[in-house]
């Protein structure tokens, strides 16, 4: 059979289907407390993460290229989150689980692209910690806000064809058989593996996405503590190292809450057969307890936050006792 016939014939049995069916969890009960839960995380990150960017904003002592980045994290939690939380509360909670394939894809498409862009925003920050750390006579003339605004704008740019590559090899597939895509979102994985054609490309990509999405930021993020570790080892005192070290454990926090899970439900998925309710529960809170945790670990864990909260507080106080007299 020759080239133009096999073309024609695969022409001939194509199928784009109208949507797909996303099935959620499987005969386990109690499953709507789980989604109210979902609910309640999707409030909490929200003013987590608006209250972060208000007092940012509202506070011009934290107008600086690493409060950029802050900030920029909190709005990609926000994003991620709202892409992801109320459509699976809409799916799950009302029933609605046929999703036409348009919709499907465009779902895919921002949940994968603002979990990425987390993950290049939390290797920019690394940056952030290691030019301070290990240059910091440097500092203020190399991290400036043009050049956090370029890096930002890189990452951007580089998952976003990134991701829509991905996304667009599945719109090359034809779907003949089963359209209940086993999770709980419009999962690039389950949905890819439905179809009847050949998919070589698209797991070549997959796991493309997965190296520079988990793999690359984790080394590039351990190469930069290597190097903060050799340059706090050369400071004299102890205070000072301690002093240094503090300006990155809520970094290294973020780190450990967004990159560990997800290498975990990975290797999990990839050594052992887990049952698809748990893997479905453990890539759902992967996808949303960082977003919600995130700016509260920055709240507490950077002093800058912590005086910024206080001197809001002061002011409102003041400006409510001028307001009595």
């Amino acid at each position: 059979m020759g080239p133009a016939e096999r073309s024609s014939m695969f022409n001939a049995t194509f199928v784009r289907p109208a949507g797909f069916y996303i099935n959620g969890f499987t005969d386990m009960s109690h499953v709507k407390y789980f989604y109210i839960f979902l609910c309640f995380v999707y409030i909490m990150t929200v003013i987590g993460n608006v209250f972060l960017l208000v007092v940012i904003y509202l506070v011009k002592s934290l107008h600086t290229p690493k409060f950029m980045i802050v900030c920029h994290l909190a709005f990609t939690d926000l994003c991620g989150s709202t892409a992801l939380i109320p459509k699976v509360l809409d799916t799950f909670l009302f029933d609605r689980r046929f999703i036409v394939y348009e919709a499907c894809l465009s779902y895919m498409f921002f949940v994968m692209f603002f979990s990425s862009v987390q993950s290049g925003t939390l290797v920019t920050m690394a940056f952030d910690r290691f030019i301070a750390i290990c240059f910091p006579l440097r500092y203020h003339s190399i991290v400036t806000k043009t050049f956090v605004a370029v890096m930002l704008l890189f990452v951007w740019l580089f998952f976003l064809s990134e991701i829509a590559f991905l996304v667009g090899l599945v719109d090359r597939l034809s779907f003949c058989g089963s359209l209940d895509v086993k999770s709980f979102y419009c999962d690039h994985g389950p949905l890819f593996r439905l179809a009847c054609n050949d998919v070589s490309l698209n797991f070549i990509a997959v796991v493309i996405v997965v190296v520079s999405i988990n793999l690359i930021p984790l080394i590039l993020i351990a190469v930069t503590y290597i190097c903060i570790s050799v340059a706090l080892s050369r400071i004299a005192s102890g205070e000072e190292r301690l002093r240094a070290l503090k300006t990155c454990t809520a970094h290294l926090i973020l780190v450990a809450l967004f990159f560990l899970p997800f290498m975990g439900t990975n290797i999990a998925v990839l050594i052992s057969s887990i049952h698809p309710n748990a893997r479905i529960m453990n890539s759902t809170l992967t996808h949303t307890i960082p977003a919600l945790l995130n700016p509260i670990v920055y709240s507490l864990k950077t002093e800058e936050v912590m005086n910024a909260i206080r001197k809001l507080c002061k002011r409102n106080r003041l400006m409510n006792k001028v307001r009595k007299k």
